[in-house]
C-alpha cells in the first residue's frame, strides 16, 4: 500500500511540479500538444510505474500510451527528468526504459489479435 503511495506522488508532482521545472522546448511541446490531458490518472500512474520505478504496463494502457503520443511520451519523460527529486537517477537508464516502454505498446498495438 505504501508504494501505492510513492507512486500517487510521483505521478502528480510529474503531472505538476514538472511544469514550473520544466525547459522552455519541453514545456512548449506539451503545451501545443495539450499533452496533459490526453491520458487517464491510472494509466499515466502504470506508465509511470513502468518508466521509473520497476512495474508492467497493461493493454489497455499500452493503448493510452500510443494515442497519447511519442512526441508527449517524450516530452513528458524528459521534463521529469528536469526536476530536482529525480536527480539522482541515470538518465540514460530513464530514457532507454522509456523507449522500451513506448516501441513495447507500439508493437503490442500494432500486432493483429489471434483469430478465433
Amino acid at each position: 500500500m505504501a508504494s501505492l503511495n510513492v507512486s500517487s506522488v510521483l505521478v502528480v508532482l510529474f503531472l505538476t511540479c514538472g511544469a514550473v521545472m520544466a525547459t522552455k522546448e519541453n514545456d512548449q511541446i506539451i503545451k501545443e500538444n495539450n499533452c496533459e490531458s490526453k491520458m487517464g490518472l491510472p494509466c499515466v500512474l502504470e506508465a509511470f510505474t513502468s518508466i521509473f520505478n520497476t512495474g508492467t504496463i497493461s493493454n489497455k494502457c499500452c493503448g493510452e500510451v500510443v494515442v497519447f503520443g511519442k512526441v508527449c511520451h517524450s516530452a513528458l519523460v524528459k521534463r521529469t527528468l528536469e526536476n530536482p527529486l529525480f536527480k539522482d537517477l541515470n538518465p540514460a537508464k530513464i530514457i532507454a526504459k522509456s523507449i522500451q516502454t513506448w516501441n513495447n505498446c507500439l508493437a503490442l498495438i500494432d500486432s493483429p489479435s489471434p483469430s478465433t
